[in-house]
């Protein structure tokens, strides 16, 4: 994943923009060690993430905390 992302970087456009594109790619990789779907997981982080306020709420977010759909 990371020979396509280094291509990528390539085109980006500005700084943040890498920054934000290994972020997306840290996000996506780290989902897959714990074994969790990046497209449920990113779905999962968007309908959360504007509620959040607090530390422990962004700390809530992270892929491993994620509860399965049978929880």
């Amino acid at each position: 994943p990371f020979v396509v992302a280094r291509k990528g970087f390539l085109f980006a456009d500005t700084v943040a923009g890498a920054h934000a594109s290994a972020n997306l790619f840290s996000l996506v990789e780290t989902c897959k060690a714990n074994g969790i779907d990046p497209y449920r997981y990113l779905t999962w982080l968007f309908e959360r993430l504007p509620l959040a306020k607090t530390a422990d709420d962004y700390e809530a977010l992270v892929p491993w905390r994620m509860r399965s759909p049978h929880d």
